[in-house]
């Protein structure tokens, strides 16, 4: 029996269940008596399960990414760690890869620490069949995704609108003048995939025919994709525009281009540092990890308190125009 079953056998949300364990006055007594009903007829314990800010809390907060030598995942990882520590929580970081069997396993391993909640950081983590393992983990702790969606219960996600940053980018080139972009990816996970759909949208609603030769897979290496670049330049393939589903990709093409002494626009994606650094500096989407996270974090102090939050919030992307491409509104 854990607070999932509790929920359910009540007729009342995880919410409402926790809010009830934690005293909070904005329960109706009727739902009130109800839930404690269910509870003492289980003989249900809190101190593993539901553990809110006053049940038993060990103030502690599980943290999985894939890969924290990735500039994305880094700076998310450090904004919340900075945001737990100053709410007063500890947290316990693994990164996972991308096997699914590492993900569950360091996922149980969390969970076996008695964390009070879990935050998933990045779409990596949606699983494109089977999404069980998250499933389960939330019916024992509220489960945080940062910039990524997994519909499920007691499973709380905060995201950047990725597609129509992609979309409007696509538009933004067309009335610029330029109508052959090319659009350079490298994995297929749900933020991959959204973007693909922004490119697809943007060709649509600016009336370019989608050519499947300008949407390139390439693998995530500045030299590598550099190499590719310059392949599809030598075997003639022509474009007039360069997107990206990240910043590394997209210097990987600026180094091809500046190596063919050509000029033409490139816009990359995350607004990493490596756009800052690179030369000409990369015009790019920031997908606001600097809200994204406070964002998460105040979701996170608002479910454990018992409180009502939304399970989705999506934040609209900025364009920021540097060297490598700017436009005329």
């Amino acid at each position: 029996m854990n607070i999932y079953d509790i929920a359910e056998r009540s007729g009342v949300s995880i919410a409402t269940v926790s809010r009830v364990l934690n005293g909070a006055q904005n329960v109706s007594q009727k739902t009130r008596s109800k839930v404690l009903g269910v509870i003492q007829q289980e003989d249900y314990t809190p101190n593993v399960f539901a553990r809110g800010l006053g049940l038993n809390s060990m103030r502690m907060i599980g943290i999985l990414c894939t890969d924290i030598s990735d500039t994305f995942y880094a700076k998310a990882v450090s904004l919340v760690e900075g945001l737990l520590r100053q709410n007063g929580f500890d947290a316990l970081l693994c990164c996972t890869g991308n096997n699914l069997e590492d993900k569950k396993k360091y996922l149980d391993l969390l969970l076996t620490k008695r964390v009070d909640a879990v935050i998933l950081i990045g779409s990596a983590f949606k699983e494109n069949v089977d999404n069980s393992h998250i499933e389960n983990a939330a019916k024992q702790v509220p489960v945080i995704i940062i910039n990524g969606l997994v519909e499920l219960a007691n499973t709380y996600c905060v995201l950047c609108d990725e597609r129509s940053a992609v979309c409007q980018n696509v538009q933004i080139l067309q009335e610029s003048g330029y109508q052959k972009i090319l659009y350079l990816y490298d994995t297929m996970t749900y933020s991959g995939c959204i973007k693909i759909s922004g490119y697809k949208d943007g060709l649509l609603k600016s009336g370019i025919p989608f050519q499947d030769s300008l949407m390139v897979k390439v693998s995530k290496s500045i030299p590598d994709v550099a190499a590719k670049v310059t392949e599809l330049m030598n075997e003639g393939l022509e474009f007039s525009a360069v997107m990206a589903s990240e910043d590394l990709i997209a210097i990987g093409a600026l180094k091809a281009l500046q190596k063919a002494d050509i000029t033409m626009p490139v816009i990359g994606f995350n607004n990493s540092v490596l756009a800052q650094c690179s030369s000409p500096s990369l015009t790019t989407v920031d997908n606001m990890l600097d809200t994204l996270c406070p964002t998460a974090i105040s979701m996170l102090t608002d479910i454990l308190e018992g409180k009502n939050v939304p399970q989705k919030i999506v934040i609209s992307s900025k364009l920021v125009e540097r060297e490598t491409f700017r436009f005329s509104k």
